[in-house]
């Protein structure tokens, strides 16, 4: 006998905004090559592109945007090998 087949909730499928906040500020980051820039260029761009998520997501509240903030930076940072490297030349 066959297993019936188990279908996912709607519920689960639908990202949170917070969610989505998230995955549209990494696909930034990858798409205007904020990784590696100098970090005073980076922080401009951050302060820039926090107020553009701040008025694309109003339903984010003040600690989630610090949240990912956080996250964005970490993620913008170079790979440690390409760090080790810059350090070797």
């Amino acid at each position: 006998m066959a297993k019936p087949k188990l279908r996912p909730r709607r519920d689960a499928m639908v990202p949170s905004p917070y969610q989505e906040a998230r995955d549209e500020l990494f696909q930034q980051i990858m798409q205007c090559g904020v990784i590696g820039c100098h970090p005073e260029d980076q922080k401009e761009w951050f302060d820039a592109t926090m107020v553009y998520l701040s008025n694309r997501y109003p339903e984010l509240k003040a600690p989630e945007f610090t949240e990912l903030r956080t996250l964005g930076e970490r993620f913008a940072q170079p790979t440690k090998k390409q760090t080790q490297e810059a350090a070797a030349v």
